[in-house]
């Protein structure tokens, strides 16, 4: 079974598997697959689903299995739900908030998250009067979500979280963590300064692109049906264990799974593998090894390869 860890400060014990909702993209793979792979998920020990308003038909497809009750209890009450926002205006963040509400078919979420928050100057508007932040603050003191977050990719991220956590007192982060990625000096040095506030002042940490092992390549060599993730993840069950076993075993991270479904089972398993019993992070001659026999690469440099 998945072990659960306290989810920063906010009382909720979390799987420290997350399920990454983006993996319910498209309303096309069907409403019957969305509310099996819910129920596989949840079986397995997740309690902990986050989703966003701009992960195409995430929401919708989460409402029906929210709405369900099993062994006599709604699902809703069985999880805790995350959504984003991608909006850095106040008034706007509200709606899509509400939007939100009204595709997932709940009252509140447990978490709204600012999705994506990197660029200096919507930064500046989400903390400004008016901005997102004290929209999202005013929906808390409503009871329309029980706490607030931040997430973001790239390799600022790190830095730009612990400016977010100076201006407000969020309760979660969410920002890329895998082994390539560490090994970029800068970047692991505003990590490991992130973690350390972190932990200094409870707040979660949840981690992405745990499984990734490079981008797609530009040249039109793959295919396209083939990209249920932005990049390109590893698929050997014996690599999937490994670059999740480099995140989980720092004690306190949370690992949001890859939004390519197809390597649930392989994520679940390793998963039950991992926490059977202590967990130790791979060595650097393994981590050296599936670096070579996959052509891993970090999927941000700070410099071209810096956006999604």
């Amino acid at each position: 079974m998945i072990s659960t860890a306290p989810f920063g400060h906010t009382g909720h014990d979390s799987s420290r598997i997350i399920f990454g909702a983006a993996g319910l993209w498209s309303k096309d793979w069907g409403q019957e697959w969305a509310t099996a792979l819910l129920d596989t998920v949840v079986s397995s020990g997740v309690n902990h689903l986050d989703t966003a308003a701009s992960y195409g038909d995430s929401e919708i497809l989460m409402a029906p299995w929210l709405a369900a009750t099993t062994d006599g209890r709604r699902n809703r009450d069985r999880v805790f739900l995350a959504t984003k926002t991608d909006q850095r205006e106040g008034d706007a963040a509200r709606r899509q908030l509400e939007l939100s509400l009204e595709r997932l078919g709940v009252d509140s979420v447990d978490l709204l998250q600012l999705h994506n928050l990197v660029e200096d100057d919507e930064w500046d508007m989400v903390h400004a009067a008016g901005g997102a932040l004290p929209a999202m603050i005013a929906a808390r003191d409503e009871g329309l979500v029980r706490h607030l977050g931040v997430t973001g990719h790239g390799t600022r991220i790190a830095g730009m979280h612990l400016r977010s956590l100076e201006a407000h007192d969020y309760d979660s982060v969410l920002l890329p963590y895998n082994a390539p990625l560490m090994q970029l000096p800068t970047y692991r040095h505003d990590v490991k300064q992130l973690l350390a506030v972190c932990r200094d002042r409870n707040v979660a940490v949840q981690t992405i692109k745990s499984i990734a092992r490079r981008r797609w390549p530009t040249d039109g060599s793959s295919d396209v049906d083939e990209q249920r993730s932005w990049y390109q993840p590893l698929r050997e069950a014996g690599a999937i264990e490994r670059a999740m076993r480099y995140v989980l075993a720092e004690d306190d991270l949370f690992l949001n799974t890859s939004s390519d479904t197809r390597l649930m089972s392989e994520m679940l398993a390793a998963a039950e593998a991992i926490f059977t019993s202590e967990i130790h992070a791979p060595n650097a001659e393994e981590l050296a090894a599936d670096s070579a026999a996959f052509d891993m690469a970090p999927l941000f440099d700070g410099a071209e390869l810096e956006r999604i």
